[in-house]
């Protein structure tokens, strides 16, 4: 008899590590339970009359191989953004300015103050400090200043996060930020050690200020991942099937559904969000749902609207923009869908998303619909000079949108990890845990799918 899997979440997490799974060992029995009656959680492309429209997610980025290798393995050809896709800009004093990726031309520009400038060069002078853990703000002001971290990282956060990056943590967030210190003494002196390795390897020695790497998608948008997967997948995934209670049975466990059904399996692997995950385990282990209800998810509410080209005056070669907090505007950013993926509407149509609400605003994200529209238009107008009325609106709300990782976070996960491993075939994953993009994901299925094929070999 083969061993039976029950995977609890039919989001890009689950659905990566059961096919990982079966790519592994294709006997395994393995079944995904998705509360919901579609798979794929965040990520969900809806076409509107002329439009393709993104609810969450709309791309990930090649600078990390799991995603690529995915959509290979599943033949699924990405496509490439624009260019346009690299100039992004910022809202401050009034006016949208662009930023430079290059960082010879940052500091040459008026972006930052004079001031602010040498204050960010002289980071390669700030001592290194050894700590647990801090803000974001905290290690940001610490090392480049409060100018760089207002007008730049604290958007660059809610963009990514929706988060607020006085509660943030560095470590769990930003990593490779965190270890530049540790492991240089600075953000300035291991770019330098990074692009002096990659010189010497042959890679060229030009490391860039901005996000690395290029944004890629696929031609029917983001759900068409989940689509391919779901269909390899056929009856083993299970939608409208809410796990809402586990107990140990003999060597295996019993999950007991919403719907009052149950199920037997040798293991299960949890990849649902961290709220609905402690609902279910909080019956069998008490400390372990208490950590996982710590992780909040704050509103997040995208606001898509759809114009005719010829009633936008401004110009669309433009990823979007973002907004530092101490500008008090309404929104968090808008990003100029179609001028990042040409085939999200046709060439006479212009598409643009708006966030709104995050960490910092959650009640602006649960506004009645017509207050979330009349406060989107506002703010486009009087941001990007997008004063036309839109010819579509589309609202997608997510009232527990993005999981936070606060400070301390990753004990918290050296905690999840020992109490999960005193429950032999239990296992936790999905994004509340190391990584909220794609990549991260689908990388981390993969590498916990090797975990437990390795396992269950003992």
């Amino acid at each position: 008899m083969s061993t039976r899997i029950a995977i609890a979440g039919g989001g890009i997490s689950g659905l990566s590590l059961a096919y990982a799974l079966l790519d592994k060992n294709p006997s395994l029995d393995v079944t995904v339970y998705e509360a919901e009656h579609r798979p794929g959680g965040k990520i969900y492309t809806e076409k509107v009359g002329h439009y393709l429209c993104e609810a969450g997610v709309n791309g990930f980025l090649d600078n990390k191989p799991a995603t690529l290798e995915l959509a290979q393995k599943i033949n699924l050809p990405p496509i490439r953004s624009n260019d346009n896709a690299r100039i992004r800009y910022i809202y401050f004093d009034g006016a949208l300015r662009r930023i430079p990726t290059d960082p010879a031309k940052f500091f040459l520009s008026n972006f930052l103050s004079v001031g602010g400038r040498l204050r960010m060069m002289s980071e390669y002078l700030v001592p290194k400090k050894v700590y647990d853990d801090e803000t974001l703000r905290d290690f940001a002001v610490r090392r480049v200043g409060s100018e760089f971290y207002e007008k730049l990282l604290d958007p660059m956060a809610s963009g990514i996060y929706a988060g607020d990056p006085e509660k943030m943590s560095i470590r769990s967030c930003f990593g490779k930020v965190y270890d530049l210190e540790q492991n240089h003494g600075g953000l300035i002196k291991g770019f330098m050690a990074i692009a002096k390795e990659k010189k010497k390897s042959g890679g060229g020695g030009k490391v860039e200020a901005g996000p690395g790497g290029t944004l890629m998608s696929f031609e029917k948008g983001m759900y068409s991942l989940v689509e391919t997967l779901a269909g390899i997948l056929g009856p083993r995934l299970v939608t409208g099937k809410r796990v809402s209670g586990v107990d140990k049975k003999g060597t295996g466990y019993t999950l007991h559904f919403a719907d009052g059904t149950q199920a037997e399996t040798d293991v299960v692997v949890f990849t649902s969000p961290a709220h609905d995950t402690a609902a279910a385990v909080k019956e069998m282990d008490a400390d372990i749902a208490k950590m996982l209800d710590d992780i909040p998810y704050p509103a997040l509410s995208v606001v898509a609207f759809g114009y005719r080209r010829e009633q936008i005056t401004r110009d669309l070669n433009l990823f979007g923009f973002l907004i530092p907090a101490k500008e008090k505007r309404k929104i968090l950013g808008t990003l100029f869908d179609t001028s990042i993926f040409t085939n999200r509407a046709p060439e006479d149509r212009v598409l643009l998303r708006v966030m709104i609400g995050g960490m910092r605003a959650q009640e602006r994200a649960m506004l009645p619909d017509d207050q979330l529209i009349e406060l989107s238009l506002s703010e486009l107008a009087a941001i990007a000079d997008v004063k036309a009325d839109p010819e579509l609106v589309r609202i997608y709300r997510w009232e527990k949108a993005i999981p936070q990782y606060h400070v301390g976070h990753y004990r918290k996960l050296e905690m999840l990890d020992a109490a999960a491993a005193k429950h032999k075939g239990l296992y936790l994953g999905g994004n509340a845990m190391r990584g909220v993009a794609v990549n991260d994901c689908i990388g981390n299925g993969f590498k916990l799918a090797d975990q437990i094929v390795g396992d269950l070999s003992k």
